[in-house]
């Protein structure tokens, strides 16, 4: 399991995991657009308006503030206070995440996050390897790579800790871009001692190639800022007369204003999605002037989640792609932030969103109109063929 990678569950069973890149709805369609009077510019959720009760519903976000004041004025914790009514309020996806938590979170949205450009993974016998490492950081800049045993972090042995607990230790508790980070770590029979200054490094999210067959292969890992905008990029410079596959599997959702954005390099503007805040219905529309003739396939799976749900069912709802491979997640709810005394961030739902032909996606996911559970990239290629674009 590598260190960095975020899986979106239930808070029942995620709170621990600490934070998920998607949120699963993430600050979703309202502070990704603009629409609760967040800033869509680029600053930090730090930044936004994290008030509670014009965002969520009345009741439930007002009984969540007047349980962690009231903890708060016993001197209890209001965060723990808060995360009590949000499991009695039956919200799947509400969770309660401390100020590190949570700055931490706006950073992944951010698509960037200070650490040394390491991902771990644990072996059997508990070792911590380096799974990963980030071209141009500085730990490929120290000549560490893939395969490398990490023994310890400043000085602290970290055989048979959790991965996550091992990136948070890479990454330094509120350590910011320039402080160091001693690493021990052994390749083979020799061992050695790293010394590292932690720097601002982006988070890889969509990643292109152009195919011999013509074909333009375009993965998207996660929705954070500027995510869309690559993927419109990656379309207008693609060399005519070859199709597109875009590969949204395992890609757990993001802004749902970057995903918008990805559609709008396939669609010449028009409906994406609708959602509801308090009953209030509401509207997402591409771009116009995106390419409309490239034959596409969409490749997605079970781990295909929000924000990228959304745009697999905007493209296969307006006749756009292909759609292919399993059925999604199912997470088509908005989540709205609420800061509490301590500092702490309480997540409530506050509505759903809908494809263009008004299909739900909470609880149901998307089906693909291909359903293939292995060779998918062997299937999509025959598919593309089918839609006239050599293979």
């Amino acid at each position: 399991m590598s260190g960095l990678d975020r899986c979106p569950r239930p808070r029942s069973v995620r709170r621990g995991a600490a934070l998920t890149l998607v949120f699963a709805g993430l600050l979703a369609t309202g502070v990704a657009t603009g629409s609760f009077g967040g800033d869509p510019s680029g600053r930090d959720h730090n930044d936004r308006d994290l008030s509670a009760r014009s965002a969520a519903p009345a009741s439930s976000s007002e009984r969540v503030a007047d349980a962690a004041a009231e903890a708060m004025a016993d001197g209890k914790s209001p965060a723990a206070a808060a995360e009590e009514e949000v499991s009695r309020s039956g919200d799947r996806w509400g969770a309660v995440y401390d100020p590190a938590e949570y700055r931490a979170f706006a950073e992944e949205l951010d698509g960037a996050y200070i650490g040394v450009g390491l991902w771990t993974r644990s072996g059997d016998d508990g070792r911590i390897e380096v799974d990963r490492v980030q071209r141009g950081g500085p730990a490929e800049r120290a000549g560490i790579r893939t395969g490398d045993r990490l023994r310890s972090i400043d000085g602290r042995p970290i055989a048979g800790k959790p991965v996550r607990e091992v990136a948070e230790l890479l990454r330094g508790t509120g350590s910011g871009e320039g402080t160091r980070v001693e690493l021990g770590l052994q390749r083979g029979s020799r061992t050695w001692t790293e010394s590292l200054r932690r720097a601002r490094l982006e988070r890889p999210t969509v990643t292109v190639e152009q195919r011999a067959d013509g074909t333009l292969w375009i993965k998207v890992s996660a929705f954070t800022k500027g995510t869309g905008e690559r993927v419109r990029e990656a379309v207008r410079t693609a060399p005519q007369g070859g199709g597109v596959v875009l590969d949204l599997r395992g890609n757990s959702g993001g802004l749902v204003a970057e995903s918008v954005t990805a559609a709008s390099a396939f669609l010449d503007g028009g409906l994406v999605a609708t959602y509801d805040v308090r009953g209030e219905q509401r509207a997402l529309h591409a771009r116009g002037g995106g390419d409309t003739d490239r034959p596409l396939v969409a490749l997605v799976d079970g781990g295909t989640m929000s924000a990228a749900e959304l745009l697999a069912g905007a493209l296969q709802d307006r006749g756009r792609a292909v759609v292919l491979g399993s059925r999604t997640f199912g997470k088509g709810s908005v989540q709205m932030p609420s800061r509490l005394p301590d500092g702490s961030v309480a997540e409530l739902t506050v509505g759903h969103y809908r494809t263009p032909s008004g299909r739900g996606v909470d609880g149901r996911g998307i089906t693909p109109d291909v359903d293939v559970d292995e060779g998918a990239e062997a299937r999509a290629r025959t598919v593309l063929s089918g839609l006239g674009t050599p293979s």
